[in-house]
């Protein structure tokens, strides 16, 4: 395996750019190379061997990888990294993706992991807890390295990281959570499209995405969704939050359910306006062609000091199509009812809710196509990954709950959690094909591992 010390010198005039790099951006002088090669003969050792023979196949090649540095004139990303500053994504109802940059207010070790050569990133993507599930081999991964080095490469770019010396979590996030899953969601957009014949219109493939609170299933949604963007493929991006009632609706509910903490708030099942959500996905399933446009609702939680209500429909973003793929995310997206004894056995309150949970399948779970399905193994993480969330937030000089208000918030989506959570894990979705569902368990950390 050849392994390459290159110190580039960038140009006064660099800009930083989401699309590919043109090399007329960049006034490039490769100082010095310094190569050693193994008996390997992998595409990977004969990349960087060709790159090494001829300079100007490697000054392409690297087109597709890190940004300069334009302090230290190193191949690396030009600002640190965002999830160790606290500045990655959070969901905003004002832009036309529904997502924007915000702060993350999340916890991350702070080791550097660098990437030394690409014979260590190869063997770092094939240790993936991922790989064995999704059925990728290491010959795999070296017959499609191009791909894994370009994602990786949009993905540090998106979130700000310095691809040269990204930590355990970032390196971690990149290549053995955020990348196998976008494979896995190509391979499902494959399977859809070969479902049609040539000529037919192609609805776009709907994948619901189920993950606890705190999980960080926004930012996997963010990262997909811009993943799609860059591979040339339309996506429009939904919540279940997007369905809330309105304030006036909550607070018809909370009249008629006095003594029920669960429904008090919004978030479990009966504060949803369902007719909402299947006009909206029976509309977005429509989107087949150039010109046909819709607006996607979206829910303003900061409303009514917090209670919140459903945004101006004059601000609610538009997407175009011909959509290709609609992310579809939600805390208990998936969830399906229970024989009433087993509910009132986690909580009495909860015999309500799983009795409103009746209607939520021709409601949601019907239009999906595909599942992923994020598995914690202990439901109390999300107390925690939400007190560290007010936490950070707190210590950043920004109002945050306090911890006796963590608790109360959360208390009213344990039940649910501990209640539905195993079926959902043992048997998936309801009407859910197992070729099409993916479940990718994670740590406290966030990280996917290997399944027990």
């Amino acid at each position: 395996m050849a392994t390459l010390n290159i110190c580039i010198r960038p140009s006064s005039t660099f800009q930083p750019s989401h699309s590919k790099f043109p090399i007329s951006l960049y006034n490039l002088t490769v100082v010095s190379s310094f190569v050693s090669t193994t008996s390997s003969a992998t595409n990977l050792s004969k990349f960087q061997n060709s790159s090494t023979r001829n300079p100007s196949l490697f000054i392409r090649k690297l087109s597709t990888l890190p940004l300069i540095n334009a302090k230290s004139g190193f191949v690396s990303l030009a600002r640190g990294c965002s999830w160790m500053q606290d500045n990655s994504v959070n969901y905003d109802t004002a832009t036309s993706t529904g997502l924007r940059p915000g702060p993350l207010y999340s916890v991350f070790p702070s080791k550097p992991a660098a990437v030394s050569s690409f014979e260590d990133l190869y063997t770092f993507i094939c240790s993936g807890p991922l790989m064995e599930k999704l059925g990728w081999t290491p010959k795999m991964v070296e017959a499609s390295i191009d791909k894994w080095l370009l994602y990786g490469s949009y993905l540090c770019r998106l979130f700000q990281f310095n691809e040269m010396q990204l930590t355990i979590p970032q390196k971690t996030r990149i290549y053995h959570y955020y990348i196998p899953v976008f494979f896995w969601c190509e391979d499902q957009i494959s399977k859809h499209k070969s479902m049609f014949k040539d000529g037919e219109e192609i609805p776009p493939l709907v994948i619901g995405l189920s993950a606890p609170q705190g999980c960080g299933k926004t930012t996997l949604v963010f990262a997909l969704d811009f993943l799609f963007r860059r591979t040339e493929r339309n996506s429009a991006t939904i919540s279940i939050d997007d369905f809330y009632l309105t304030a006036e609706g909550q607070a018809k509910l909370r009249e008629e359910n006095p003594d029920n903490e669960l429904l008090e708030f919004r978030g479990n099942a009966g504060s949803h306006d369902l007719q909402l959500s299947i006009n909206t996905l029976m509309a977005l399933s429509k989107l087949t062609k150039e010109g046909m446009k819709m607006k996607l609702p979206r829910y303003d939680k900061s409303a009514y000091g917090g209670k919140g209500d459903r945004d101006d429909p004059l601000a609610w973003p538009e997407v175009e199509g011909p959509l290709t793929v609609i992310l579809f995310e939600g805390w208990m997206l998936g969830f399906k009812p229970l024989p009433v004894e087993v509910v009132k056995a986690v909580d009495p309150q909860l015999e309500v809710v799983n009795k409103n949970l009746e209607a939520y399948y021709d409601a949601w779970d019907k239009f999906v196509d595909a599942w992923i399905v994020i598995k914690i193994k202990d439901p109390n993480c999300v107390y925690q990954w939400r007190l560290q969330a007010e936490l950070a937030m707190r210590a950043d000089g920004k109002p945050g709950m306090s911890d006796v208000e963590v608790k109360e918030f959360v208390s009213r989506y344990l039940p649910a959690y501990k209640a539905y959570l195993p079926t959902l894990y043992s048997e998936g979705p309801e009407g859910s094909d197992p070729k099409r569902l993916l479940v990718v368990e994670i740590d406290e950390e966030r990280n996917p591992i290997l399944a027990a």
